[in-house]
């Protein structure tokens, strides 16, 4: 190795030492080697695949110093999860260095995720003087593309998809410059030696550089479309003010009625568009850049981003590129993911011209391969805190509680809001969003993206898997003589939320969501688990109603409804049925109920949410899951005066306790029938279901955790944690781990590994 050897060493020590965590693109090694200059010590630095390894030469009262200040030394994005030391016999070293990376056998190193590109570079990019002026994949050591170009380890230049493009003599010199903020800074570039810009429209006629750019801009301006290859995947782009070309966008993507978001140049931007808070105004501007739900302002875009929904999602620029076309443009855009309907995201720039150039006017696409795709992600701001709907860019992959000592599983995900997790040493790994699994090509990447998960690490001792005997990510996780664990559905939801907190049993567990098998074989979905050191118990669950047509009733609200009035013997509104169902449905439907044919029993909330939205005329379809529910909360959250909650009651027969919603309906109806508006009684609906957690929560006298995609639902998660926290219960919700099935994979990695600590 390298370095300048004393005259004498006596009263010097060496040490060898190996860190892992996020270690790996965020500037770790420059941070090293300016903190190990400052201490005068001597030795190297060096990425390998299992971490970063250092050897440190110099007084002893030195290396302690150096090793103390370290954490608080290092870039915002970097994370230790371990340090080992070992002394070894001193060289003579006084200079330190970078060495060249190793790569070789050993756990993976936590990778970092793609950040968005920081206010220097975009100052560079945005100043006319400056060598970097309007180059638009502009980064430095602290920002831009990491995972979604990393093709192995260690993170090296030479490991990523950057390796065809050499550096220039400025770039080099840059990077070779303690100094500087490009020091060994793997992303870095410029217009001489980085990736081009290229916009192609559909003759296939292109254009270079900044006419790329003056080109996509013309198409925007004009009302067209653009699809744009960003960090992770393509977008597609279109003027958030003009109804047509959203409608348009809409129309390629088959998405008649699910909330766009919208991408804006700044702050200032995003509080002409909607009313951020602080929080939110912070999560926004922050190098993870999510998507963020912000109340919107009425007009400032077309309603056909958002219908029927007071809420934005608002992003910020991830990159310089995206950063000039809105300079450029002088306006906010939709900026959604590139892919078609049952698809996942394109990264390939032969698929975008297949797959989505048919229906753009234009796309902007650059030279530098995608190693691995990466949606973005998606956040709110509840109870003061970050609660990520969708964990993607900028968050995957860095490893969850890297902390957690648990053995070598995988776990396969669900069905919908598909991710997948893999235990390790260096903690958790959830895989990025993958959406649903509805067709061949998302299938496709599923797999691909269990076989990247399994070759980064030590062979898993089982795969945990969901329960449903039709998931088709269980049978494919599975093979040779890997033992399989099943995990139930709610069980991993509340485990996923408990396990993000480090929250030990016994707690009382709340799975509230739209559909999941349960141990008896029928559909769950609101469910209060007690869970215990070695065991969960079901103590209570919603009074059971049964599903016309089954599955079917998770896009047509009004199989809930029937459902529901069946149950409890009601008569619906009048002419509600005559207005929801032609004669002839409405008869085979009725039939099905009377005679239980292909309706099965569900306790799910997020169908009984769906049944009354229906019934208080807010929605008979939904051309996305949970549309007509979110309705009810929007409709709730519009009413101005106090909820009195509608009588949920808690009945405890033999078994678990029924939290019945029968007499809640009941009163429902009657008072629609008064004249009571449908947003005060979605408001007493969700006032009364939060009444019905207190009472189970008094029951069992245990910390609440709530978990389930119901808790996406901001008046039901704020209204529960209020409530609890009033009456003195210790209340834990998802925030790092989405509520949804996009956390249920951590979920059976814990579940996973209770069984295999059981036996």
């Amino acid at each position: 190795m390298s370095g300048t050897k004393a005259t004498q060493f006596e009263a010097r020590v060496r040490e060898a030492v190996l860190v892992t965590g996020t270690v790996q693109g965020v500037g770790f090694r420059p941070a090293v080697y300016r903190l190990a200059n400052r201490r005068g010590l001597g030795g190297w630095v060096q990425n390998t695949a299992s971490g970063a390894r250092l050897e440190l030469e110099g007084p002893p009262g030195s290396i302690e110093a150096f090793l103390r200040e370290l954490p608080q030394a290092l870039p915002g994005g970097a994370a230790l999860l371990g340090l080992t030391r070992t002394q070894i016999a001193p060289r003579g070293e006084v200079g330190f260095a970078i060495e060249a990376s190793e790569r070789g056998p050993g756990a993976e190193p936590a990778l970092q995720a793609d950040l968005a590109t920081c206010s220097a570079c975009l100052a560079e990019a945005r100043d006319p003087t400056d060598r970097r002026a309007r180059y638009p994949f502009v980064a430095c050591a602290e920002c831009g593309p990491r995972y979604s170009i990393a093709t192995g380890a260690p993170y090296d230049r030479a490991h990523t998809t950057l390796a065809r493009f050499p550096l220039c003599a400025a770039c080099r010199a840059e990077y070779r410059d303690p100094g500087d903020r490009r020091f060994h800074a793997q992303a870095t570039g410029c217009a001489a030696c980085g990736p081009r810009l290229i916009a192609e429209d559909p003759a296939g006629l292109e254009v270079e550089g900044d006419a790329a750019l003056r080109r996509a801009v013309e198409v925007l301006a004009q009302g067209g479309r653009v699809a744009l290859k960003g960090l992770g995947g393509y977008q597609l782009l279109a003027d958030a003010r003009c109804a047509a070309a959203v409608c348009a966008l809409r129309a390629l993507k088959r998405r008649p009625a699910k909330p766009l978001a919208v991408m804006v140049a700044d702050l200032a931007a995003a509080r002409a568009v909607a009313n951020p808070s602080e929080a939110e105004a912070t999560l926004l501007a922050s190098p993870e850049a999510p998507i963020v739900l912000v109340r919107g302002r009425a007009g400032a875009v077309c309603a056909e981003v958002a219908p029927n929904s007071p809420y934005l999602g608002v992003l910020l620029p991830t990159t310089a590129l995206h950063a000039l076309l809105l300079d450029d443009f002088g306006g906010p855009l939709v900026v959604t993911s590139g892919n078609l309907s049952g698809a996942p995201i394109v990264i390939d720039d032969a698929e975008a011209r297949a797959q989505l150039g048919p229906g753009v006017d234009l796309l902007l696409r650059h030279d530098r391969p995608i190693a691995h795709a990466v949606d973005d992600s998606v956040a709110q701001v509840v109870c003061g805190r970050t609660q990520l709907l969708r964990r993607a860019r900028g968050y995957v992959p860095r490893p969850l509680r890297s902390d957690l000592a648990l053995p070598p599983l995988l776990a396969a995900g669900g069905q919908q809001k598909v991710t997948l997790a893999r235990s390790s040493s260096a903690g958790v790994r959830l895989s990025p969003h993958l959406g649903d699994l509805d067709g061949g090509a998302a299938w496709a990447r599923y797999l691909a993206t269990r076989d990247a998960l399994l070759a980064d690490g030590p062979a898993p001792r089982a795969v945990a898997c969901d329960l449903h005997p039709d998931y088709r990510t269980a049978r494919a996780c599975v093979s040779g003589e890997l033992p399989r664990i099943g995990v139930q559905h709610h069980e991993a939801h509340v485990l996923a939320a408990a396990g993000e907190h480090g929250l030990e049993p016994p707690f009382l567990g709340v799975a509230w969501d739209g559909a999941g098998w349960g141990h008896d074989g029928t559909v769950w979905g609101g469910e209060f688990l007690r869970v215990e050191a070695r065991t969960v118990r079901r103590v209570a669950h919603l009074q059971r109603f049964r599903l016309a047509g089954g599955d079917a009733a998770a896009r047509d609200p009004r199989r809930s409804a029937l459902g529901l009035l069946h149950a409890a013997g009601l008569e619906p509104p009048r002419g509600w049925l005559e207005a929801s169902f032609g004669e002839a449905e409405r008869r085979v439907l009725l039939r099905m109920l009377a005679r239980e044919v292909r309706s099965p029993w569900t306790s799910s909330v997020g169908r009984l949410f769906d049944g009354v939205a229906a019934l208080l005329g807010l929605g008979a379809r939904a051309s996305f899951e949970g549309e007509v529910a979110m309705r009810l909360q929007f409709a709730a959250e519009a009413t101005l005066e106090a909820a009195a909650p509608l009588p949920f009651t808690l009945e405890a027969p033999a078994g678990a306790a029924l939290l019945r919603w029968d007499e809640a309906l009941r009163e429902l109806l009657s008072e629609l029938a008064r004249g009571s508006s449908p947003g005060a009684l979605a408001a007493r609906f969700h006032a009364g279901l939060i009444e019905g957690i207190l009472r189970v929560a008094e029951r069992e006298q245990l910390p609440v955790v709530l978990g389930g995609g119901c808790f996406q639902n901001r008046l039901l998660l704020e209204g529960a944690v209020a409530r609890l926290g009033a009456r003195g219960f210790e209340v834990h919700w998802p925030q790092a781990v989405p509520p949804n099935d996009g956390g249920l994979a951590f979920g059976q990695l814990l579940g996973a590994a209770r069984t295999l600590g059981g036996e």
